[in-house]
């Protein structure tokens, strides 16, 4: 049995690396991972395979950044070749970004089944490049390997038969309990000079938030406002960091507060999650890492495609409304604020059930075969 993963971007190859794992171990199954390069630079993405331990890609179609539709093209047309070459029995593809939905485009257009990993979330946002993604990468997959039930939910709504749906739990949540020991033992926050549970912890990204020079004045005016309570730590995207030097801000935010890092590997950012006080972000994988520790969370955003960890967990959807940040803050630091729980078949085995997944199917198929 062939099975070819791709992957592009950070997030994902959190998702791929236990996957590839539990999928070494079965008889019979040969793993191919492909690497499209819509991140490529050593730190943005090399450093996650090491950190990771997963084995180095066995093919890079090295397609860079650039427009959505430059960038999906290029995906679309180098792995439409490769894919016709390989002729897997599955292509398996992670999350919501361009090399998901053009990965998938490709091999369904050459009878290759998909089965897409992080099915079913929705933001209902169309504005959000990846809600388009989702929607039209769910719609083309064979196997829906969804993280929690509300997934399905969604997916049933917009007519997807519920064979075609499997409920395996997060994959995301397999990783950060392999490595969570390793990120302890690194102690990313005491290198820094902060203490445990003594910052908060940032990150940024998101066009909304960060690429007009309006909202992000809005949520650095923000950050110095929550800066006096406690230190900010802010591992910075690139753009962000860009962007705040372009429109002139970080007169915002008091330099004597705020610890400015590079990105991260996964190692230390896990690490640094675990030893906040809490966290302000508008990441989607960030708001699933802090419900599974167990760690306060305000989401910069009006919507999220993880309503599991607002409903259970321990995050709280704040945009960049000022009064509420500083009020969920002081409820925080005053009383540890939400609690949450870990949602069901967040376990840290959802990647042994997809792999279940997988290979019953092929087992279905020689039956049939030979009946």
């Amino acid at each position: 049995m062939k099975i070819v993963s791709v992957v592009g971007a950070r997030p994902n190859f959190v998702k791929l690396a236990p996957v590839a794992h539990a999928l070494s171990t079965r008889a019979g199954v040969r793993h191919i991972v492909v690497h499209t390069g819509q991140h490529y630079d050593a730190v943005m993405s090399d450093s996650f395979f090491v950190d990771l331990a997963i084995p180095a890609p066995d093919y890079n179609l090295e397609v860079g950044s650039g427009p959505h539709g430059k960038q999906t093209a290029a995906v679309l047309e180098r792995f439409e070749q490769l894919c016709d070459e390989l002729r897997p029995d599955w292509v398996l593809v992670y999350g919501d970004v361009n090399s998901t939905v053009a990965a998938a485009l490709a091999a369904v257009k050459l009878g290759v089944k998909v089965a897409h990993v992080e099915a079913g979330l929705r933001s209902r946002d169309r504005t959000m490049p990846e809600e388009h993604n989702r929607i039209v990468t769910d719609h083309l997959a064979d196997l829906l390997l969804i993280p929690s039930r509300d997934a399905g939910e969604n997916l049933q709504r917009e007519g997807i038969e519920p064979a075609r749906i499997a409920f395996v739990g997060n994959v995301m949540i397999d990783s950060l309990v392999y490595l969570l020991p390793k990120a302890r033992a690194a102690g990313a926050a005491t290198q820094l000079g902060v203490s445990p549970n003594g910052y908060i912890l940032v990150t940024l990204h998101r066009p909304s938030n960060v690429d007009e020079q309006g909202s992000l004045a809005e949520a650095l005016a923000i950050l110095g406002d929550v800066s006096r309570e406690l230190p900010l730590v802010w591992p910075m995207h690139p753009r962000t960091r860009a962007n705040i030097d372009r429109f002139g801000l970080w007169r915002l935010i008091d330099a004597k507060r705020l610890i400015a890092l590079p990105p991260q590997g996964y190692l230390e950012t896990l690490g640094l999650i675990k030893d906040a006080t809490l966290v302000i972000t508008d990441s989607g994988g960030i708001q699933e890492e802090t419900t599974a520790l167990g760690v306060p969370c305000l989401t910069m955003r009006e919507n999220t495609e993880r309503p599991v960890t607002v409903d259970e967990g321990t995050n709280v959807l704040v945009g960049r409304k000022r009064a509420l940040v500083r009020r969920c803050v002081e409820e925080i630091l005053v009383g540890g604020g939400k609690r949450g729980r870990v949602p069901e078949l967040w376990d840290g085995h959802a990647s042994e059930r997809i792999a279940n997944h997988l290979t019953s199917w092929l087992a279905q198929r020689v039956e049939s075969v030979y009946a």
